[in-house]
């Protein structure tokens, strides 16, 4: 990329997570190649080649890439002749293998435009969650979003979708039935819907786009004491915005002090987190990132703290990057007292670029330390209280996820446990590193 003409730093455009999706736009020929280079290889597929070769020799992190000949590398790509973009694509792949790093990775037009629209935090379609329910094998609504079309329209959960446009669901899978629903917002499509209760009866809506809730949150009465809950599914486009509203609208009604779950949070989109970050803390570190040249950019706490209400944080170990970023500045602040099992361990950080035909690289160009300068990659970050759930209550909060964020979820409970204490406070200045190892079985309420 042209440097005089790029508008944000790297890690400004960076994002996290194992859900990795677009947040930058490159162009599409380095400033390495030769006008002479550039018609020879000009709408062939060896062009998207060179350009994902281009793209990694420039940020990847690791300036040995992984003790390959890169330049080798590149040689040997081109030397080949590709029949379809089809065949540069399994080249482009064997070669990004070399690097050992999976997060480094090719994405065709579907996969590239599916992350870009998770990452977005937004949908063009009718706005409904889908389910093959396993007892009747049909394809059934699990929710209508919040505002969508589809519940303006009264569809509602439980509800089984017998035809798309006409054309028949029966063993259709839920990404292939997405695939039906998702379209150009305001254009038409006709659904027929069988509801308990009620005929099979036809519905024709228009889509549009959709904001995705990815922050759920509900006020709890543990006690005596009124329980902000909050859970986080991962950091998307809107989830700061979204999380922004759940706290004021909890401290509206008088919370005594705030449960944060990202239990299960894959990650997502590195400001996202920060953001998020500076919603609970006032001072203090957030993130500090490195790039292979070991130049380094400290992400920190601007005094934006919308609450100093006392804080649990839930994580598993399915709470990466973005998740880790956030849990980590929360813990090595003080901020919070964690709980649950050992988080993922990734510290890396990726960019996401467009290639000249929709398709997409992901390619790590920095590592990132807590605020205490902890590297928690393929380590991750050990809870405060450190509470792991057994396999029977993993399978109970997996068929119920109403479950979750109740006394019947083992972790949630020792949370309010926790916030329960007068001493909460100045625990957590004593005991900022320590980890209490508890079998959940154990725990009675």
């Amino acid at each position: 990329m042209n440097q005089s003409a790029k508008r944000y730093s790297p890690l400004q455009i960076a994002l996290i997570g194992g859900a990795i999706a677009t947040t930058a736009t490159m162009s599409v020929f380095g400033p390495a190649w030769t006008r002479c280079v550039r018609a020879a290889l000009q709408d062939s597929p060896k062009a998207l080649v060179d350009q994902v070769w281009q793209v990694v020799n420039r940020e990847y992190v690791d300036g040995s890439f992984n003790q390959q000949d890169w330049q080798a590398t590149r040689q040997s790509l081109l030397s080949k002749n590709y029949s379809s973009n089809e065949e540069a694509y399994v080249a482009i792949r064997e070669a990004l293998q070399k690097l050992g790093d999976p997060y480094t990775r090719f994405m065709d037009p579907n996969q590239y435009q599916a992350l870009t629209s998770q990452t977005s935090g937004e949908v063009s379609g009718i706005g409904i969650r889908m389910e093959v329910n396993e007892k009747t094998k049909r394809l059934t609504v699990v929710e209508a979003i919040e505002n969508s079309p589809a519940l303006k329209a009264g569809i509602k959960a439980g509800d089984e979708i017998v035809a798309i446009d006409g054309k028949s669901t029966l063993a259709m899978k839920v990404d292939d039935a997405s695939k039906l629903i998702r379209g150009k917002a305001g254009t038409p499509i006709s659904l027929r819907l069988s509801r308990m209760g009620k005929n099979t009866f036809n519905l024709r809506l228009t889509r549009a786009t959709i904001e995705v809730p990815t922050v759920r949150y509900t006020l709890k009465q543990e006690g005596n004491r009124r329980v902000g809950y909050i859970r986080l599914r991962e950091f998307s486009a809107h989830a700061s915005e979204q999380m922004r509203r759940a706290i004021r609208d909890l401290s509206g009604k008088k919370v005594d002090a705030f449960v944060l779950d990202l239990r299960g949070n894959p990650g997502g989109l590195l400001q996202a987190s920060i953001e998020i970050a500076r919603m609970w803390l006032d001072d203090g570190g957030i993130v500090r990132t490195v790039n292979r040249r070991g130049d380094s950019e400290d992400s920190k706490a601007n005094r934006t703290a919308l609450t100093k209400l006392p804080l649990a944080v839930l994580v598993d170990g399915n709470s990466a990057s973005a998740s880790e970023i956030l849990t980590g500045a929360l813990k090595d602040n003080k901020r919070a007292v964690v709980i649950g099992g050992q988080t993922f361990g990734k510290a890396l950080v990726q960019s996401v670029h467009e290639l000249s035909d929709g398709s997409g690289l992901a390619v790590t160009i920095a590592h990132y330390f807590t605020p205490a300068g902890t590297d928690i990659n393929h380590k991750g970050i050990t809870p405060n209280i450190k509470i792991d759930l057994t396999e029977a209550q993993e399978r109970q909060l997996a068929s119920n996820p109403d479950l979750l964020g109740t006394r019947s979820d083992p972790q949630y409970a020792r949370a309010i446990a926790v916030l329960s204490n007068n001493n909460f406070a100045q625990s957590l200045v004593n005991q900022p590193s320590q980890s209490m190892s508890v079998s959940a079985s154990d725990l009675k309420f």
